[in-house]
């Protein structure tokens, strides 16, 4: 298939968009074309032409981030089929053409922006925007979907395994001490919890499982775009129709590792307005918060050992009480 990347010559993007009928118009053509942003899955470009910007999207048969990682190259289409149910929604970019052959997809351009992940260093996110960003999700979550939209069993295959299944295991080849002094002792003890291992079988099961609810599946700071002082919400390749309490975990569990408060999962509880499992959200807030504590996907978050001992103690919790 066509690759695109930032050394594409701009006349051979242009007569390739032209011939696959994307939207440009008979006198338009590309001038420039930046990286857009970090993308862990993806490459993504922000292209400009005589008229316009836009951002292009294209999977590659791995995750962009960590190359040594495979990943199905059919998650750009589950993002399509995600932005077509979900065009109404003011937090989402518009979308603007799909070359499925390709595996590219064009949205709107939103500005130039950050993803929120700068809130771990802050270590505070305002009530508002929480507010805003679970009503937006809710707004996800009553949507009505076709038959066939996208299982996405190959990436959930990858995001269970990366979840509930190799942060335990003994031998992972993933040297916790390079990332902190100290992490390897701290993760052993979960490593070898018979009780938690037992659970989160049950949890990676649940969400493998066939759901009711049209789910982002990736819905943490890294997924929350600031642009031109409003917020949105990108990067739904993980989606897929399942439990609608995996959202609200994953979303309460950077919540709760942004603020080191415990607390911060009652912002859930207070402000999402359908009925939802408060157990079964917890414990994917849990499952989430040891994960990117002692698993490969780490984030930009400094935090010393104790403060990564207290949270995994309380994320324990949530999953066990």
């Amino acid at each position: 298939y066509m690759l695109v990347d930032i050394n594409i010559a701009y006349d051979e993007l242009t007569s390739y968009l032209k011939q696959k009928n994307i939207f440009l118009e008979e006198d338009e053509y590309v001038e420039n074309i930046e990286i857009a942003g970090e993308g862990n899955m993806n490459v993504v470009l922000r292209v400009f032409s005589n008229k316009n910007t836009f951002i292009l999207k294209q999977s590659r048969p791995f995750v962009r981030k960590y190359p040594n990682i495979q990943a199905p190259l059919e998650r750009i289409n589950v993002e399509y089929n995600f932005y077509k149910h979900v065009s109404k929604n003011s937090f989402l970019p518009k979308l603007k053409g799909y070359i499925q052959d390709d595996y590219i997809l064009i949205l709107e351009d939103l500005g130039k922006g950050e993803d929120m992940t700068f809130i771990y260093d802050n270590r505070d996110i305002s009530k508002n925007v929480i507010k805003d960003f679970i009503l937006a999700l809710s707004d996800i979550h009553i949507q009505n979907f076709d038959k066939g939209f996208p299982e996405n069993k190959e990436l959930r295959k990858l995001n269970h395994q990366h979840i509930f299944v190799l942060p335990f295991l003994e031998n992972n080849g993933f040297s916790l001490n390079k990332v902190q002094e100290g992490l390897e002792d701290l993760a052993k003890p979960f490593k070898q919890n018979k009780k938690l291992i037992k659970k989160l079988k049950y949890l990676g099961n649940n969400y493998m499982s066939k759901g009711d609810t049209l789910i982002h599946g990736d819905y943490y700071p890294g997924s929350w775009l600031y642009a031109n002082e409003k917020r949105f919400i990108i990067d739904p390749e993980f989606s897929f129709i399942g439990p609608k309490e995996f959202d609200l975990g994953v979303m309460a569990a950077h919540l709760v590792l942004t603020t080191g408060n415990k607390t911060a999962i009652d912002y859930i509880f207070e402000y999402y307005p359908n009925s939802f499992n408060r157990d079964l959200m917890s414990q994917y807030c849990g499952a989430e918060m040891i994960r990117r504590i002692i698993g490969i996907a780490q984030l930009p978050m400094k935090r010393e050992i104790n403060e990564k001992k207290e949270l995994l103690h309380l994320a324990l919790k949530f999953i066990l009480d």
